[in-house]
Order: structure tokens, then sequence, then C-alpha cells
């Protein structure tokens, strides 16, 4: 028997219990995993259902437990079920094989004294035969003629049966005296309670099974074997019906917790305009789309949870691989093309703050199938359309939602949750079909202005923009699409900028190091303002400064700065797990928020105060606004530099005095003296001798002569590549032997291949990460400054060969098993690529 031979009904509820976090599969055994027999000692389970519920055992966040009333000893032996399932004996009497010597006194004696009456009842009736168990015994009659076995179960239940702590089970042709509480229900939520289980499956035949499918509430599944009465909300035919159904289960909750064939990060492509942002498939799969802002809940969630999460796809009718994806040339316009069929994707431009219009246009002379499955809120509010003549409606959401697609004929389905519309659309030549998804508007009506028009002015807001970019002649096309992805991750109506365009894309896979990178970092967002004036465009730095002191309003002093806000300027909430989704390619948790914005990190100051001074640079004029907040941030400095603090990369740990934090307070300092000479303001006196004091206090204390490197902190003798700084910031002299010495053992220990990784020390976190594109970007900026071009060149052709078709890099990558991890796309990782480009450029 296939899946698809089970009620439909029952394949919905086996899909969505599949998809709950933590899972406990229990059944009972004879008639359900092991046919009926007419010899006990002979029924073996099949095979089938020992595969389904080892492999379901194996699983993460996967429960698996036998529950039977044979006796815990004979269940192991007969059933040879592997030790990873849990074996529950006794009607859930045993669950170990020390529970015997539980049994008090009394109850060994009332438990040998029933022993010896059944013996006596039993004898001289042919067929009929008892089971003792460590604190029962069963009286089995399946073997006897059927008038024999209905006067021995009689006199049982008219004899022991009335004695009192005798605890007594029916089944089909066998009654169970026990001396102790027995209840598979008691037992399925100890095994529940045991293992935390969200949601729990339980398959059984007989009427010992009531009591189990009694307890079970909310999402669990009961589901009855064979025909009668039953509390299960399912039923199925015999054991092969039980293999398949856990065949299925474990196929579902294989393919919801390991992401059926997850695409490679790097082959993400980003859509942006001025505020949102959403990904898509190299097969034009849209899975990733927030709204109403990019650090809202998502409408489209595949990246993390699968298509059940929420998708928007589009592909031929009769499959096949799509030829290649781009972007037009200077913009972030996306098309993917097949053999006859084109799509093409933007996000559209000069919307209501509270809008988010997705466009989709399809092209070409095939068939294409459209699948709109919109999940709000991560997949956690359940969706359905109502169908209208230009389109769908979208009910159930808070924020209205549109599909307008006029001429489109939609297919309507439901999985008893959520609805998805399907549709077979064939272009014609001169009549693209266009789908434009309008979030944050219930208007179905046509646009004012013709799709081409409004194609044209998106085109057009990123082309003007990079026509006017200076660009280096290293690597010239890859630095503008760096360039496009840092302006697409600026939030245009507040000025902030995105760490990252995503959540919980994992730094291992399977692992737990998820973070969530769509808010605004200070030092991220001055390091991405700052590249984007390297390259001549200054008005993103404005925006981000304006941001920042509308931050600045709301505090005492930046002292009082955290490291992160949302994009609109205020705190963040308290970081949080959505545990019904699980993850790309089963990393969890996927969280939502981040703990570091309650963290203490000293270095945000100096990549500001150095955005400051390149701006001001660039354009030949200082700032009242931007002066004064440069001296209230070496205000900060010189109150604060000696304190340790989380640094950098936002360790989970107690505050070190870390030696990139403190270069960091040294640079603003620096470049606080630097910025009042150039444009002729008042320094504060005691500025040049505390700069001496903080390089003083790192030389002395950073610099370990045993490793023969300046160290991660001063309390150790780890490495860490942020420790670079202490030559590229200026602090000494690239010249010095201690940074040459440095920069050789941080190659030795951190770089492996075609990447540098942060450190190898313990962070206090289970598992491993890739090596990061920015290490590696500060890695060929000390090689150039310690004449190692050759090693520089070669590093950055490794860089460059990461990036993903259509330009794009993630945060890091693995050298071992070749592959990108990390939120994607990272402006870390394009800043860094656009510094190195520029240097080798000189």
């Amino acid at each position: 028997m296939t899946a698809e031979a089970l009620p439909a009904d029952l394949r919905r509820a086996i899909c969505q219990l599949a998809r709950t976090p933590r899972l406990l599969v229990a059944s009972d055994y004879d008639g359900t995993l092991a046919p009926i027999v007419s010899d006990p000692e002979q029924a073996r389970p099949l095979p089938e259902s020992v595969n389904a519920l080892r492999s379901l055992a194996s699983l993460h966040e996967t429960t698996s437990a036998v529950i039977s009333g044979r006796a815990l000893r004979d269940l192991a032996t007969l059933s040879r079920l592997p030790g990873e399932v849990h074996l529950v004996g006794s009607h859930g009497s045993e669950f170990d094989v020390g529970f015997v010597h539980a049994l008090d006194a009394n109850a060994k004696a009332l438990l040998r004294r029933i022993e010896a009456d059944l013996e006596e009842i039993v004898d001289g009736h042919e067929g009929v035969h008892l089971e003792v168990k460590p604190a029962s015994v069963a009286v089995h009659v399946r073997r006897a003629e059927a008038s024999v076995g209905e006067s021995v179960l009689d006199a049982v239940r008219s004899g022991p049966c009335t004695w009192e702590g005798v605890q007594v089970t029916e089944g089909k042709a066998v009654i169970e005296l026990a001396v102790v509480e027995t209840d598979k229900g008691h037992a399925l939520d100890i095994l529940r309670h045991q293992v935390g289980a969200t949601a729990a499956i339980f398959l059984g035949d007989d009427v010992t099974d009531e009591k189990a499918f009694a307890r079970l509430h909310g999402p669990d599944l009961g589901i009855r074997v064979g025909a009668g009465e039953s509390l299960a909300q399912h039923f199925v035919n015999d054991p092969s019906d039980v293999a398949t159904v856990l065949a299925f289960l474990l196929e579902e909750r294989r393919a919801w917790l390991h992401g059926d064939q997850a695409v490679p990060i790097e082959r993400l492509t980003m859509l942006a305009n001025e505020r949102s942002v959403a990904l898509v498939t190299p097969d034009a799969k849209v899975n990733w789309l927030c709204h109403p802002e990019p650090d809202s809940a998502a409408i489209f969630a595949d990246l993390l949870g699968g298509p059940a999460a929420g998708h928007f796809s589009i592909k031929p009718e009769h499959g096949s691989l799509p030829l290649g994806q781009r972007y037009l040339p200077g913009t972030m316009i996306v098309e993917t093309r097949w053999s006859r069929l084109l799509v093409t994707d933007y996000l559209e431009h000069d919307l209501a703050s509270h809008r988010t219009d997705l466009i989709r246009r399809i092209s070409g002379s095939t068939n294409a199938v459209i699948t709109f499955a919109p999940r709000p809120e991560f997949g956690q509010v359940p969706v359905r359309f109502l169908r209208e003549r230009d389109g769908l409606r979208v009910v159930g959401t808070s924020d209205p939602m549109v599909l307008r697609s006029p001429g489109v004929d939609w297919e309507i389905t439901s999985d008893g949750v959520q609805e998805t519309a399907r549709a077979v659309v064939r272009p014609r030549e001169g009549a693209p079909v266009l789908l434009e998804l309008r979030c944050g508007t219930d208007d179905l009506s046509e646009h004012a202005l013709p799709e081409a028009v409004r194609r044209d002015r998106a085109a057009g807001y990123w082309s003007d923009w990079a026509a006017g970019l200076k660009l280096p002649p290293v690597q010239t096309d890859l630095v503008l699409r760096s360039a496009l992805t840092l302006r697409g991750l600026v939030h245009k109506e507040s000025g902030s900028i995105m760490a990252a365009a995503t959540t919980s894309l994992p730094e291992e896979l399977g692992g737990v190091r998820n973070w969530d990178y769509r808010y605004c970092w200070l030092r991220d967002g001055a390091m991405t303002a700052a590249a984007l004036v390297s390259v001549g465009s200054f008005a993103e730095a404005d925006g981000f400064l304006a941001w920042l002191h509308g931050v600045l309003e709301t505090i005492p002093g930046p002292e009082r700065l955290h490291p992160l806000y949302t994009l609109h300027g205020t705190q963040l909430g308290a970081e949080a797990v959505i545990d019904t989704l699980p993850g790309y390619a089963g990393s969890r948790p996927v969280r939502v928020g981040n703990l570091a914005n309650q963290q203490v990190q000293l270095d945000v100051f100096g990549p500001v105060v150095d955005l400051v001074v390149q701006l001001a640079s660039a354009r030949g004029a200082l700032s009242d606004q931007d002066w004064k907040m440069v001296q209230a941030m070496a205000e900060a400095v010189s109150r604060r530099w000696h304190e340790p603090d989380h640094g950098i990369w936002e360790e989970r740990h107690a505050p070190r005095h870390h030696v990139y934090s403190k270069v960091m307070c040294w640079l603003t300092i620096d470049r606080a003296i630097k910025l009042g000479e150039q444009f002729g303001r008042e320094l504060d006196p005691s500025w040049v001798p505390l700069r001496d004091t903080i390089a003083t206090d790192v030389l002395k204390n950073g610099w370990n002569d045993e490793v023969q490197s300046f160290t991660t902190a001063y309390d150790g003798d780890d490495l860490d590549a942020a420790s670079l700084f202490v030559g590229l910031s200026g602090l000494i002299d690239p010249a010095d032997e201690r940074f040459q010495s440095t920069v050789t053992a941080i190659e030795a220990e951190l770089r492996s291949g075609s990447t540098v990784y942060r450190y190898h020390r313990d962070d206090g976190l289970p598992g491993d990460e890739g090596g990061f594109h920015l290490c590696a970007a500060w890695m060929i900026e000390a090689y150039l400054l310690t004449g190692r071009r050759t090693e520089a060149e070669e590093l950055f052709g490794q860089i460059v060969a990461a990036a993903g078709p259509t330009g794009l890099l993630p945060e890091e990558y693995d050298p071992v098993a070749e592959r990108s991890l990390g939120n994607h796309p990272q402006a870390y990782s394009h800043l860094g690529l656009i510094r190195c480009a520029q240097l080798l450029s000189q």
C-alpha cells in the first residue's frame, strides 16, 4: 500500500502532525505492529514498521515507543525492536527491567495469590494459558473453543477480578489482573512528559488502547486499526496500513526537519526597493518575504520551513531545469529563464510606507504553473482565498493582502488548515501574464500606470544611481553588484541599514548558531555607509547618520547606545524562537530578535566616527551636528574605554578586555583629533594624551610574547582575526614586526584555504561555524600592508569564486564542505569585497 491509498483526511493530519516541534510516536504491538496470529509467541512485527519506527527515533526531537500489554521482557525478546525504540510493557506498568523490585511485600503476596487461583480456574481447559508478568497475570483464551473461553473468563470475572487491590484490564480474548495501576493512557502521558512532546500519535487495535486514545488532545493524532467503536479520529484496516502510516510520517517528518533539497544559500537572489527585500530561488520560487517591514514576520518563509511555511512559485508545466538567472544589468530586477519561459521579478517603487508590492511577469510560449501559498506570521496564521474577477483576496490576515491576476483561472485547495491557489497559464506573444501581490491594501483594481512603465521606473531607480558610482578596475561588475546589494539593504524611509536580509540561516548546517540579522547594528550600518561613500554615494551615509542622531535623542548619551536597533530606531523586543519552523536544512532554532541588543560593545563608536571622517573628507564639509556627535562619542570613550565588553562577535560569555574594542576606542579618539584639525574645530585637550594612553595599554596588554601575536583579549593567548586592526587602523605601523608577526600567526591558526575564521576558541555555544568573508577581506588588506600582494590576490580570487551566480555573498564559507553559510546577502561580505577590489586596484 502506498501513502496515496491512505484516506486524504488522514494524510493531511499526518502532514500537520509531522511539523510539530517535538513528536512522540507510540504504538500498540499485537494487532498493530504485528499481525494477530494463533500462537502469540510467533507474533512478529512487520519489518517495514520496525524500520520506520527506528528511523523516526533517529530524527531530531522525535521519540518512538511501543506500549504493549505483553510483559516487558517478552515484548523485547519477541519484537526484537532496536534500542532506539522505547518499550513499555504490561499495559504501561513496566518502564524498565528492574520494575518488579518496586513491588512491596503486600503486592507480591497478592500477585502470588492471583497466580495460584488462576491456575486452578484454567486447569484442564484446552487452549487457555496464563502469562505471568512482573506485576500482573494475563489469561489468554484466543486458542480455546469459544464456549470454553467465555466460561473461563466468567470464572475470572466473578473470582479474582473482584478482589481488593486487583486492577482489571480486558482485551480481545484476554483478561489481565494486575497488582499495580495499569493504563496505556497513563503510560503515554509519562512518555510525553519525559520527552517534552508537543504532539503525539498513538496507533492501536484493542479495547485496552482506548485509554491511550482518551488521553490524546489538541494536535495529537489517534489511529484505530480495524473497525469498531473508538475514540480515535482515524481508522486503517490492518498492520500493513500501520506500516504505510509510519513510513509516510517518516517521510514528512524528515522533509520538514531537514529541509527537502534546500537551495544553496549563495544561489538565492535578492529583490529590493527602497524598503522591502525578498529572496528568489534559481527556479523562480519566492521563498522569503516579510511585511510590512523587512524585520516583520514573514509571509513567505519557505526558506526556513519548506513549502508549508509559504512560497510563490512559477515553473513550466512540463518540468525542465532553468537555463539561468540574472539581474538586469545595474538593477535589482531579476530574470529567470527556461527554454520557452521567462519570469521577471521586482519589488515596486514609490509606494506608501505600509505597502509591499511584488510584481511577477510571465512571458514566453509554453504553459506555466503558478502556486500561490502565502503563510503570514511565519506560517502560523491560516489563510483562505476569495476569488474575484481580477484576482484573489487573501482572508484571515491582520493586514489586507490581494493578488491581482486578471485572466488567471485559480484552483483552490485546502490541507484542512491552509488554502493554496494553483493555476496553469499560457502567455502569448505580446501578452505576458502579470501577477501583482499587493500587501497592505485590498485594492484589486488596475494600476494607473502600465506595468512596463513601472518596470522601467524600478530599473531606473537603480541604474541611475549606479551610473554615478566610482568603481575600481578590479572586478568592476562584481563590485557594482556588491554596491547595489548594500544599497538594497538600506531602509530609505528611516535611514537605517540591515546587516543582512534574513534570519536564522545557519552558521553550521543542523546547528544552533542561527541568528536574526534583519536589524541595524551601529557598527555594520556605519561600515556599509562608509563603503558606499568610498564608491561615491553619500545619500546612504546622510540617511544613516540622521537615523543615528534620532536614536541619540532618545538616550542620555552615546555610552548608553545599544549595539543594534530595529529599522525604525526602537529597541528590540525579547529574542524568541519560532519552534513551528524546522529551519534551513533542519537548522534550529529559528530566532526572531537578537540578545546582542543587551550587550556592551565599546567598539561601536569607532566605525561611526570613521564614517563621519570619510563623509566629511569626501564632501569637504563637516556638519555641526555630526561634530557634536563625534565629541560626545569621544567623551563616552574617555569614560568607558578601560572597561571589558562583549566585543565585535557578541559572544554570550562574560565580558573581556578585547583588543579590537580597545583599538576601536583608540580609533575614535584618533579620528576625532584628525577631523577637528582638518576642519578647524576646537579639540578637547584631553584627547591627545588619551589616544597615547589607549595605544600604550593595547601594546602592553594585547601583545603576547609566547604566541608572538596580538591576541583576542588581555586575559588569554587565543587569536582573533579582528586583532588585525592593530595594524589596519594605524595604531601601529604595518611595518612593525609585531604586526607582521600577528598576520603570520592569525594566518597560521585561522586561515583555511579560501577563508579565514573569526577564532577557534570556545565561545560557549555548541558546534562550529564557517570562515567569515569579512575576516578574509581583513587578511587581504593585511597581506597588502605587509607586502604580500600575491597572497592577497589569491585569497581575493577565492572570495570572488564563492559568490553565487548572481554575485551575492552570505556571511560565511565552509572550506571543507565547500558550501556557503550564514545570513544572506550579508553587508559585511559585500563591503569587504568592495574594499579589497579598491585596494588591489591601487
